[in-house]
């Protein structure tokens, strides 16, 4: 009879406990607007190192601190064959993988729910531009993926049809995440990469009257802020936009002054003088990369203005990196600034990419550098990131950074959407 008591009395204090840290929970949670089911998916959605991810061998919470013995300990392992060998997903992982969509989006651990009442009533519309490496694509995706947000995903018609193939399968496995309606071929430097993004502009503009800003990506991109801390950096904004947009320099005039035509997939030069821009706009210098308002995508696909400043574009060289910013100081489009020189806005103050020129770099003591050296590699004279750049990335206030490359330096990417993941849950509490 007495053990049956202190059973029962065992079993009253467990209650009681239960009891209590039920209340405690529903406490936090009525400060925090999360809806309950939030924190019972919280241990499924961080990484964690027995997840069976190669890249484990490596001690991210060093790397993002700086530390030099952990950065070269990382340095000599991507370069081992073996590890190179380990870390490669082929393109029919995806294809078969994703025949069961529920399995591979819970083994993969994409959020399948809105973090925050705040995200929730602030989704996002992004195009993203690749042709190949679909684990990076994947990863992408991945590391930015919100069931409120929408994707547009536009595969270079000359890209592999394995690849077309397995990125056809991920999307399909996603309500908000499709193709666009029309896909070209795109070469290098020419008004085909504008194109893309502007056909899927018009597919995102069409499919949804939800979204209030705009991202393009490409698939050497990856983001250094979470969701919402995207949203909320976007919400400051009140409307505005924020791209590089500066008075096009001399050494550049060439790009808009001859006409340009692609012989043999390149963009050549011709001796034909190109007429003066529509309007008497001032054409402006820039780069593909843009953070924009619904507002500006509207003026973009029917702005008369801006429709014949897209034609006269046409046959220039690399169009992308004066387009966008020309826009951005055409009077009356939403989110725009004024043409004085004041307003000029560096990539360096833009918070849509950050990007590492080999020609601005160096120490921090020097009167000519922009940032300090690469510690990865470079690639046209841009910075392919390595583990070592993680610390200093991590410090900047832009949205996202360029370049990353999967096959030179994995733990760079790794420890990064490691690092966004478990910040972004810990925003549940």
């Amino acid at each position: 009879m007495r053990r049956l008591q202190q059973n029962w009395l065992l079993l009253l204090k467990g209650f009681v406990v239960l009891g209590s840290l039920w209340l405690l929970f529903l406490l936090n949670w009525s400060k925090t607007g999360r809806d309950l089911t939030y924190s019972f998916r919280y241990n499924r959605l961080e990484y964690t190192d027995v997840d069976g991810d190669p890249e484990e061998e490596c001690n991210c919470y060093a790397i993002l601190k700086g530390e030099r013995e952990a950065i070269e300990k990382v340095k000599l392992l991507t370069i081992t064959k073996d590890f190179k060998k380990r870390i490669h997903i082929p393109n029919e992982y995806y294809i078969n993988a994703t025949e069961d969509c529920t399995t591979f989006k819970l083994t993969r651990k994409y959020l399948t729910f809105p973090l925050s009442k705040e995200e929730e009533a602030f989704p996002l519309a992004y195009s993203m531009v690749v042709h190949h490496k679909v684990q990076s694509f994947e990863r992408l995706l991945r590391a930015i993926y919100a069931p409120q947000n929408i994707y547009c995903v536009h595969v270079d018609k000359k890209s592999e049809a394995s690849v077309v193939s397995a990125i056809r399968s991920i999307t399909s496995c996603f309500s908000n995440v499709f193709i666009v309606s029309e896909a070209v071929s795109v070469v290098y430097a020419s008004w085909s990469r504008v194109q893309a993004d502007l056909n899927c502009m018009a597919d995102l503009y069409s499919a949804s009257t939800k979204w209030k800003y705009f991202i393009n990506l490409c698939g050497q991109d990856f983001p250094l802020k979470t969701n919402l801390e995207i949203v909320r950096m976007l919400r400051a904004l009140k409307g505005g936009n924020s791209l590089e947009s500066e008075k096009l320099p001399p050494e550049k005039q060439w790009r808009v002054a001859k006409v340009h035509e692609i012989v043999d997939g390149k963009v050549k030069g011709t001796k034909r003088k190109k007429d003066p821009p529509p309007f008497n706009l001032p054409i402006m210098s820039g780069n593909a990369y843009i953070v924009v308002s619904r507002g500006y995508v509207q003026s973009v696909l029917t702005d008369n203005r801006i429709q014949a400043l897209i034609e006269w574009a046409k046959d220039t060289y690399s169009p992308d990196e004066f387009l966008w910013a020309t826009i951005q100081r055409i009077p009356g489009v939403p989110g725009s600034t004024w043409l004085h020189r004041k307003y000029d806005m560096t990539d360096v103050n833009a918070i849509a990419r950050l990007i590492k020129w080999q020609l601005h770099e160096g120490s921090q003591d020097s009167l000519q550098a922009v940032y300090p050296e690469c510690q990865g590699n470079h690639v046209r004279q841009i910075c392919v990131y390595g583990a070592g750049d993680l610390q200093w990335m991590l410090e900047q206030h832009h949205l996202f950074a360029n370049k990353f490359d999967i096959e030179r330096d994995p733990i760079a990417i790794y420890c990064l959407e490691k690092y966004l993941r478990q910040r972004a849950v810990s925003e549940l509490y």
